[in-house]
């Protein structure tokens, strides 16, 4: 299906209504495996823009606005990438405007990734100019997905939470884009602390904008007893990695198998990548 919204950008099409819809829904979508290992990615895509060098902020700054051909090509690598994950994060997408051809950008790589489920959350909607949104796609049906709207003086900023497993013992993914400012990041990370706070089996994973050992020490994250990844997880800017901006933390209780910073510059971010696995006895509880 994903072949037949990229004839769109041969010529493109005014939609006779809003963006599309926010979901995929979940009859056709697999139940969720806790006997196996998950594989997490998380990936600021920057709309579809190839950013490698900091210059591509000036002179490909149009592309922000208008759409261009190049921007479906770069979806359809980053789609390559992600049929390796179970479960993807994804910030800066554009559900369904001019600049993206009026495409939907999360259920355009869910269908090219061969992702079952994805849900698009809507965080600042500027009609027909840009829809900025971001992505959850799952090769697991999931418990409930929740949307949140995260406090701030420019609103804008968003977290989505998926449940996995059962009611009284959830894997809850946060998949969530923090403000820059560190004033806002403090009441964000507040709001999310008091949502994560009845659970055991915790994922934060997104771009954070800042720096682990500043999430974890210098904001309501230290009253959990979350695990980063290694300080030298640089992810930004893609064509040199000097900051550590896009973060997978984890609760003790989940077993890390692998993680790393995926060498794949198609943004200015590079993406993260995790593999977890739940506690020894967790199927037992299903």
């Amino acid at each position: 299906m994903y072949k037949h919204i990229r004839k769109q950008l041969n010529g493109i099409l005014r939609p006779a209504g809003g963006p599309r819809g926010a979901c995929s829904g979940t009859e056709h979508v697999p139940e969720f495996e806790p006997q196996r290992h998950i594989r997490l990615l998380t990936f600021n895509i920057q709309v579809g823009i190839n950013t490698s060098s900091y210059r591509h902020y000036l002179t490909r700054s149009w592309q922000h606005i208008l759409p261009h051909r190049n921007r479906i090509e770069n979806l359809d690598r980053i789609a390559s990438l992600l049929r390796s994950y179970d479960v993807v994060a994804l910030q800066e997408c554009d559900g369904g405007s001019l600049r993206s051809a009026y495409i939907n950008q999360v259920q355009y790589l869910a269908e090219a990734a061969g992702i079952p489920y994805w849900y698009q959350q809507l965080n600042r909607n500027l009609g027909q100019i840009a829809q900025h949104s971001n992505g959850l796609l799952s090769r697991y049906r999931p418990l409930d997905v929740t949307e949140h709207k995260l406090p701030g003086l420019i609103p804008g900023r968003g977290a989505i939470i998926a449940r996995y497993g059962t009611e009284h013992d959830p894997l809850v993914l946060v998949l969530m884009h923090l403000s820059l400012s560190k004033t806002a990041q403090q009441r964000q990370l507040g709001y999310i602390r008091e949502l994560i706070a009845d659970y055991r089996h915790v994922v934060l994973m997104g771009d954070m904008n800042a720096h682990a050992e500043q999430l974890l020490t210098q904001t309501p994250l230290r009253e959990t007893d979350l695990v980063p990844l290694p300080d030298t997880a640089h992810s930004f800017p893609s064509w040199r990695p000097e900051k550590a901006l896009d973060h997978i933390l984890v609760s003790p209780s989940l077993e890390i198998r692998r993680s790393e910073v995926v060498s794949y510059p198609m943004s200015d971010h590079l993406p993260i990548a995790m593999d977890v696995a739940l506690p020894e006895g967790y199927l037992e509880k299903f």
